[in-house]
């Protein structure tokens, strides 16, 4: 078993729909994608399964927001990190040399892929039980309170709520070259004891990175 189905929870009998889930178009005519789609559909059922068992009284319309915000784009990055992805695609010559071993998107529709193959090679059950240990932390964070808000949003609105200043973000550091460069954002909150950072690879993601920090620096005192 590789380091990547062990962080999946799941050992592949047909290995080449695991090679297949970690290759660019831009690698081989085998590609990723038709898995891709198949995977959209697998998490989105299985996310649908989860937030419905986990939350038996909220309406069609709130669990409708709460899967949207966990099956997006920059929550399927997210998972991405989490399972140690970057490098591990195969991308052909010029993908490479653009930066696609860290580009959001590529990173995401593996994910997706990944999620494609284990239902092709092992069924929804296993599919399920993958996708429930991806996403453990992220659905234990859900609060239909702030169904679908992103970190910036719910901390914008906390902070408004108390009337305080809304929070200052910063540029701390840009590193790597131009086509695959990291940004640390620093995030600056009136009652904190210290700022929070995030990182991410584009601006958008580290700012959400360092809200997230933020809020969690704020449950934490006020559980104190």
């Amino acid at each position: 078993m590789t380091d990547l189905e062990e962080r999946l929870g799941y050992e592949f009998q047909n290995r080449s729909l695991l090679t297949r889930a970690l290759t660019h178009r831009s690698y081989a005519p085998d590609h990723n994608e038709r898995l891709e789609f198949v995977g959209d559909g697998v998490l989105n059922c299985a996310i649908a399964v989860a937030l419905f068992n986990r939350f038996p009284k909220l309406p069609e319309g709130d669990l409708s927001r709460l899967r949207a915000n966990l099956v997006n784009r920059d929550s399927l990055y997210l998972r991405a990190q989490e399972l140690e992805l970057t490098g591990q695609i195969r991308l052909g010559e010029g993908e490479q040399k653009s930066g696609g071993t860290t580009r959001p998107s590529i990173l995401a529709d593996a994910v997706e892929a990944l999620f494609g193959a284990i239902f092709l090679d092992g069924g929804f059950d296993a599919a399920r039980a993958a996708i429930d240990r991806c996403y453990a932390s992220a659905l234990s964070a859900v609060n239909p309170a702030t169904s679908g808000k992103d970190a910036k949003t719910q901390l914008q609105e906390w902070l408004q709520a108390k009337g305080l200043p809304l929070p200052e973000y910063t540029i701390q550091a840009i590193d790597g070259e131009a086509h695959r460069q990291s940004f640390t954002v620093r995030c600056h909150v009136q009652g904190l004891a210290r700022d929070t950072t995030g990182q991410g690879s584009s601006r958008r993601i580290a700012e959400q990175e360092a809200a997230r920090a933020a809020l969690t620096e704020l449950a934490g005192a006020r559980e104190g």
